[in-house]
C-alpha cells in the first residue's frame, strides 16, 4: 500500500528518550497496516469454502432493485465458483485457466482466458488476493463486539473507481458479509451463510463441461 509521506518541520532534540520520536506519517502507516494485516490473516485462513450467498442489489434509497440465492464455492488458489440459482439462473465458474460463464435460459456459455489481476472484487476478496486490495484501497477498521467480530473498511484510492466504499464483516474467524457501495448510488449486500470451510473439495468442481444443444462462444485463443 503506497502511504503519502508527511515531510518534518522541525529537528527532533529529544535525543535522551530511549524510544524513537515516531513521525505522524509513521504513526498513519501503523494505524493502517495493522488492519491489512489482520485481514489477511482472516482471508488466508481459508482453503476452501462452500456457502450460500444472498445478495441483495440495492438503490441509494434503500429500496430492493433484486434479490439473488447463490451457490459459492471456493478453492485456493483459484478455483472459483458462483452460481445464481434465482431469481435469473447463470454460473460463473474458472479452475485458474478458463473462466466459463454459462447461462441456461439463453442456452449459451461463454469461455474466456481467467487473468486473476483483473478480476471482479468479489473474487479478489475471496481468493485472498490481498496485494491487488492493498495496492488499490486504503484499509482501515478492526475488532468489534469485545472482540467477537472484526469490520473492516476498504475505500479506493482511485476516484474513477466502480467502488465507493466495501465492507467486510466477520464473525469470530468467519467472514458473514460483504457490502459495496457503488460508485453510482447502488449497493450491493452479500450475506454467507451454512458455512463449510476447509472440506476437500474435487477439481472437476471448477471446470464446465458444457452441455450439448447450447451455443459456445469461445474466446479463450483471443
Amino acid at each position: 500500500m503506497q502511504l503519502s509521506i508527511l515531510k518534518s518541520v522541525c529537528k527532533v532534540i529529544a535525543a535522551a528518550l530511549v524510544l524513537p520520536l515516531l513521525t505522524l506519517s509513521s504513526l498513519t502507516a501503523i494505524a493502517q497496516q495493522e488492519p491489512a494485516d489482520k485481514l489477511e490473516e482472516l482471508l488466508g485462513s481459508i482453503d476452501t469454502i462452500q456457502a450460500d450467498v444472498r445478495q441483495l442489489i440495492m438503490e441509494s434509497t434503500g429500496g430492493i432493485l433484486e434479490e439473488s440465492e447463490i451457490k459459492f464455492k471456493l478453492k485456493r488458489p483459484d478455483g472459483f465458483y458462483w452460481e445464481t440459482i434465482l431469481p435469473y439462473p447463470e454460473l460463473i465458474v474458472t479452475d485458474g485457466v478458463t473462466l466459463w460463464n454459462y447461462q441456461p435460459d439463453l442456452l449459451q456459455v461463454t469461455i474466456e482466458p481467467w487473468d486473476a489481476a483483473r478480476s471482479e472484487l468479489a473474487a479478489q476478496l475471496l481468493n485472498g488476493r490481498m496485494d491487488e486490495i492493498r495496492t488499490d484501497y486504503t484499509i482501515t477498521g478492526g475488532a468489534v463486539r469485545d472482540g467477537g467480530a472484526w469490520e473492516f473498511f476498504l475505500e479506493p484510492l482511485d476516484d474513477a473507481s466502480l467502488y465507493r466504499r466495501v465492507t467486510l464483516y466477520f464473525t469470530n474467524t468467519q467472514l458473514t458479509s460483504i457490502h459495496v457501495d457503488n460508485g453510482n448510488g447502488q449497493r450491493t449486500f452479500w450475506e454467507f451463510f451454512n458455512h463449510e470451510v476447509n472440506l476437500p473439495l474435487d477439481d472437476a468442481l471448477f471446470v464446465f463441461i458444457p452441455p450439448e444443444d447450447i451455443d459456445v462462444i469461445d474466446n479463450s485463443a483471443q
